[in-house]
């Protein structure tokens, strides 16, 4: 048994397909199938059930796969160990941002952080709340960016800035007169919402106490705010959008925005890593170049502004 072994199954189980994964690993199918056989062999056991698609761990595959991720992960931290007493920046980091976050905050600071440190290797992911949760607690990603405090004994919470909540509305809305949102106002049926499990959502819909709101939005399953937004400015209903995304807009979009009225709804963003992380440089230098680019405004909660 080798470390290269457990990494191909590893890789298996990650992308369900023998030829996926050997392209990830960067080796022929045949070598990675030929290595994994072998392992097979020397446990004694199949941890793969290929007589079906997508190929899927077998029940003590699972276990063993849980074990080879513990193990995998532990030699990185040999790695990365090696990277912090250098003051050596390079190595892969990976990262995990919201989707209703990562279109309007990383392109405000990553190219320039890539230009500048280019030996950095940073890998940025899209992923729901619970999913990045999930990837950060089993090894698949190193930090998170979330909209949730969460407190857990292997995790460390590093508050990053506060973001309010706006309405994006047509101005064929009844509402599109009115300088500012009331939740009293929002009719369910020409809201745009994501769908169940984004935390952007969920937020809002407590904060508006929208709770009829599934029964409206069976049609509505497009998936994303700049979708939502789009649909928008074409004249058909309204949708919400994050403080971020506000600096993006052109003249003519900024004049379908609306505020909340006071308290207005707001989240407070997070960078999440485990306990056991030891690239704190790497880490430090994402969060300052991260922080620099967030406006002063954004940086402390207003007496005008209601967590959500």
């Amino acid at each position: 048994m080798n470390i290269q072994q457990l990494e191909y199954i590893v890789a298996v189980e990650e992308y369900q397909h023998f030829g996926k994964a050997a392209e990830h690993c960067r080796v022929t199918q045949p070598t990675l199938s030929m290595m994994i056989q072998k392992l097979e062999e020397e446990l004694d056991i199949k941890l793969f059930d290929r007589s079906v698609q997508p190929v899927r761990p077998t029940s003590t595959g699972t276990k063993i796969i849980e074990q080879a991720r513990k193990v995998l992960h532990q030699v990185s931290l040999i790695k990365d160990i090696s990277h912090e007493e250098k003051h050596n920046l390079s190595g892969t980091f990976r990262i995990a941002v919201l989707p209703t976050v990562a279109p309007y905050l990383l392109p405000r600071f990553f190219p320039q952080l890539l230009k500048k440190y280019p030996v950095i290797d940073i890998r940025m992911l899209e992923m729901k709340t619970s999913d990045s949760i999930n990837s950060l607690l089993t090894n698949k990603t190193d930090a998170i960016i979330i909209a949730t405090h969460i407190e857990h004994k292997d995790l460390i919470v590093y508050p990053l800035y506060y973001e309010e909540f706006y309405g994006y509305i047509s101005n064929n809305e009844a509402i599109f007169k009115n300088e500012l949102i009331r939740t009293s106002d929002i009719d369910g049926e020409h809201l745009w919402l994501l769908d169940e499990g984004h935390c952007f959502r969920d937020q809002l819909v407590r904060f508006c106490q929208m709770d009829n709101v599934k029964m409206h939005q069976i049609a509505y399953k497009l998936g994303s705010l700049e979708t939502f937004m789009r649909m928008v400015e074409s004249g058909n209903g309204m949708t919400f959008i994050p403080e971020l995304a506000t600096y993006q807009l052109d003249d003519r979009q900024k004049q379908l925005v609306r505020p909340f009225a006071i308290p207005r709804p707001t989240r407070q963003l997070f960078l999440i890593t485990r306990s056991d992380f030891v690239r704190h440089e790497l880490l430090n230098l994402f969060i300052k170049s991260l922080k620099e680019v967030i406006p002063e405004e954004m940086m402390a909660l207003k007496n005008t502004q209601r967590l959500v």
